[in-house]
């Protein structure tokens, strides 16, 4: 079938972000033929992404619009928060909020097949793999060039966005970028003494330790320095759990069993600012640390954003309205992400405020509420 070489908006980058824009589009009004998603890897490569995802209950309403809901995922009922070998911490529980779910925890292959099936069903014109060597604007739109296999050829979009973000230390410096000095190991692992739909996020001297609820056990992020990353992931399994267990402590009792584990530097990374017609949404526009959980959340409020204001105005000025109306949560999450990334994490003496805060935090429930409604919805 003949794919057509100009487009209304082209999507560069056809992750969960880069997806969700072009299905609420579609949903909003949207011509679905107008709509070009491009990625470099097949389809198949990313429905098999292992990868684990943490999505808000603001992030699952948002799948909810585009049709791609409900995916096999891991409810969160409470988030447990505390600092290691201090007495504060705080428990952040769903019936504070009244929502069936804090957030959910899920498999990065599974949110894409949720998504990618909307896509196709829609009918959004998909070009992948498909790797985009260039672009370039001009006063009537983007041209962009492609290479499919080693077979170039280019299209034509009014509006170009980009959704490509890639992990931090393989993308270019943007505006706001730092180096936090650490890798973020990931794995799966499970305990003797579980409990149920509880996330935990755990401060170390070394960096936060998250445990989100999933399948049998539970989806870990564990931020340590470079070097210490490297001697983890040197370890043979029961060596790995012992030293997990001594930075966690014994709330879910013995960790048993681990999955292999990898590990990936981490940075910030942000640049709201794009051009006349294109515009960077998701990881594209900012990457975060995880010690809150608010990188692919951020992104996905990105899509809802540009959906609804694009459907109202395709134009430049469409663009330039989004730009406007994202810069507040945007740039508080960026913010308070990057405050927890440097403030509680190390021995620092702001770490002896880190107890007393979390339980302050936990004796004033409306400041407990405001926080977590800020990571469910983000700025609102």
């Amino acid at each position: 079938m003949h794919t057509p070489s100009t487009f209304d908006l082209a999507i560069c980058g056809a992750g969960p972000v880069g997806m969700a824009l072009a299905a609420l589009l579609v949903q909003r009004g949207s011509r679905a033929a107008g709509i070009a998603l491009l990625d470099a890897k097949s389809l198949e490569q990313a429905r098999r992404d292992p990868r684990t995802i943490a999505l808000s209950h603001g992030s699952r309403q948002i799948l909810e619009e585009a049709g791609a809901w409900p995916v096999a995922a891991t409810p969160i009922h409470q988030i447990h928060v505390s600092r290691r070998g201090q007495f504060g911490r705080s428990l952040m529980d769903r019936g504070e909020h009244g929502v069936e779910a804090l957030g959910y925890v899920a498999r990065y292959g599974a949110v894409v097949s949720a998504l990618a099936d909307v896509c196709e069903r829609l009918g959004v014109t998909s070009l992948r793999p498909a790797l985009v060597t260039a672009s370039c604007e001009d006063g009537d739109g983007v041209s962009v060039q492609i290479d499919q296999a080693g077979a170039a050829s280019s299209l034509r979009a009014s509006l170009l966005v980009q959704a490509e973000g890639g992990l931090f230390g393989q993308q270019p410096e943007r505006a706001v970028s730092r180096d936090y000095g650490q890798s973020a190991i990931i794995a799966h692992v499970r305990s003797s003494a579980p409990v149920a739909h509880r996330a935990y996020e755990r401060f170390t001297d070394e960096g936060p330790l998250a445990l989100l609820p999933q399948d049998d056990g539970y989806a870990l992020v564990w931020c340590v320095p470079p070097t210490r990353a490297e001697q983890l992931l040197a370890l043979d399994d029961a060596a790995f759990l012992a030293r997990l267990g001594a930075a966690f402590g014994s709330r879910l009792g013995r960790f048993t069993h681990t999955t292999a584990r990898l590990a990936y530097p981490l940075g910030l990374n942000a640049q709201a600012g794009g051009t006349a017609r294109t515009v960077a949404i998701g990881n594209a526009a900012q990457t975060l640390h995880p010690v809150a959980g608010q990188g692919l959340n951020l992104g996905l409020r990105d899509a809802a954003v540009l959906a609804r204001v694009l459907a109202q105005d395709s134009s430049p000025a469409g663009l330039a309205r989004y730009a406007s109306l994202r810069q507040a949560d945007r740039g508080l999450t960026v913010r308070v992400t990057d405050t927890m990334a440097r403030i509680f994490t190390g021995n620092a003496p702001t770490q002896g405020l880190l107890g007393l805060s979390l339980g302050l935090l936990d004796a004033f429930p409306p400041a407990r509420k405001r926080l977590a409604e800020l990571m469910m919805y983000g700025r609102r």
